[in-house]
């Protein structure tokens, strides 16, 4: 099929399962946040199935091609897989600058990186039993959890990004024998530290993907539009240089960005998730005003290549708005569809 759709990876959270207010008047958290879940941890792995059902319901009602779980079993994109590892204290936390400059109470790095067990295998079997449609299951990429960590162990924090891309490899792997058709790794702070990144972020990266045999995806963008509001503007920093890595799939923000088609173009060989979706804007886009956006990636890349979606995550916007947002983008992409046909 041309222009499948998918979600980047998180959907939006009911307010019966985590305290949305207390989860967007602040950062995403780096460390456990328990306190933002509303079951009782006795019953809170079963809420969270019925919200990666209702999740998986809704991107099918939607007819979104690619389906994912939602993130529903996460306080953030990245905290689940950071603090399972170890080498971590989780009792006496870090502290690091976020991207916006702010400190955050982070990960405390006191030994070797090592992952203990498989993290989220499970929620890949849960996925795959629940539809039978492809499915993406996202994991933190190795670069962005080591700046978001307060790293008391390694000489360098280019042997740290490499021992969590040894980590996330044995993940990634777990993960596509469990039944995922394609793994993505969410790298955010390469756009926001491009320098270090380019310094030994891609070469995390390709640790990572070393010896993995299936379809890999890598998500980077300038942050949540709920809480990260005047970066776009300045446009991306950290973009060509994933033209030469190991990743098939590149998810870029086009929509709120108002990105120039021609910045796609070194990535015009690959895979290109396209957003389209402002998720800045509450309005919901119409099906035209998304096939608009993508007629303008098609300009640079080529249909065969494209795969269509939001900007970035959907994990604050109310349900309404993620649904209604989430069906304008499928049907936006039908509109195109045909056209090309």
């Amino acid at each position: 099929m041309l222009l499948p759709t998918s979600l980047v990876g998180s959907y939006a959270m009911p307010e019966w399962l985590i305290d949305r207010k207390r989860l967007q008047d602040r950062f995403p958290p780096r460390v456990r946040a328990k306190e933002l879940w509303r079951v009782d941890p006795q019953w809170l792995e079963e809420a969270q199935n019925d919200a990666t059902i209702m999740a998986i319901h809704d991107q099918e009602q939607a007819g979104l091609d690619i389906i994912t779980d939602g993130e529903m079993r996460r306080e953030s994109y990245s905290n689940r897989f950071a603090t399972a590892l170890e080498g971590v204290d989780m009792e006496n936390h870090g502290t690091a600058l976020d991207r916006s400059g702010h400190p955050n109470p982070v990960p405390r790095i006191t030994g070797k990186i090592r992952r203990k067990y498989p993290v989220q295998v499970e929620d890949v079997k849960f996925l795959r039993a629940h539809t039978d449609r492809k499915i993406k299951i996202t994991v933190p990429g190795p670069f962005t959890m080591s700046q978001q960590a307060q790293n008391d162990h390694y000489e360098d924090e280019a042997a740290l990004a490499l021992d969590y891309a040894a980590a996330l490899n044995e993940e990634i792997k777990d993960l596509f024998e469990a039944g995922a058709d394609i793994v993505q790794l969410d790298e955010p702070y390469m756009q926001a530290r491009p320098e270090k990144a380019r310094e030994y972020g891609v070469k995390a990266l390709q640790r990572a993907l070393d010896g993995v045999k299936g379809e890999t995806a890598l998500h980077i963008c300038f942050g949540y539009a709920a809480i990260i509001h005047d970066e776009r503007a300045t446009g991306y920093h950290f973009l060509g240089e994933l033209a030469e890595t190991g990743i098939d799939q590149v998810s870029v923000e086009t929509a709120q960005s108002h990105l120039n088609p021609k910045e796609l173009a070194p990535l015009k060989d690959k895979k290109v998730i396209l957003g389209v979706l402002d998720l800045s804007d509450p309005e919901i886009e119409s099906p035209e005003t998304v096939a608009e956006r993508i007629r303008a990636g098609l300009e640079v890349v080529p249909a065969a290549n494209v795969i269509v979606a939001p900007d970035c995550g959907l994990k604050y916007l109310p349900h309404e708005t993620a649904f209604g947002k989430m069906k304008a983008m499928a049907e936006g992409a039908k509109i195109v569809r045909a056209e090309l046909a």
